[in-house]
């Protein structure tokens, strides 16, 4: 099983949102860096993973919608992907 953590005390920016999120889910060379392509690549998985989002609401204070649409995607990936759980 991958647990993947990101941290949102340690993002600022839409860049090192896709940078931690590539990083700690280990994803491949063809995510595009946006929400649709980490859609993809999260209903793709087929190993169980948990991904885990810390301090959730300093992530949304600093990134606004773009936080909000990652928490959709999140949890729409979940519904999808028997493999993927999401704890926010």
């Amino acid at each position: 099983m991958r647990i993947a953590v990101s941290d949102g005390d340690a993002i600022s920016t839409r860049e090192e949102l896709h940078d931690a999120l590539a990083r700690e889910l280990a994803l491949p060379a063809w995510y595009g860096r946006n929400l649709d392509a980490l859609y993809d690549c999260l209903t793709e998985l087929g190993e169980e993973t948990v991904l885990r989002v810390t301090h959730q609401e300093a992530l949304a204070e600093k990134l606004g919608s773009v936080a909000q649409g990652l928490f959709q995607v999140l949890k729409d990936a979940e519904m999808e992907n028997p493999w993927l759980r999401v704890e926010v």
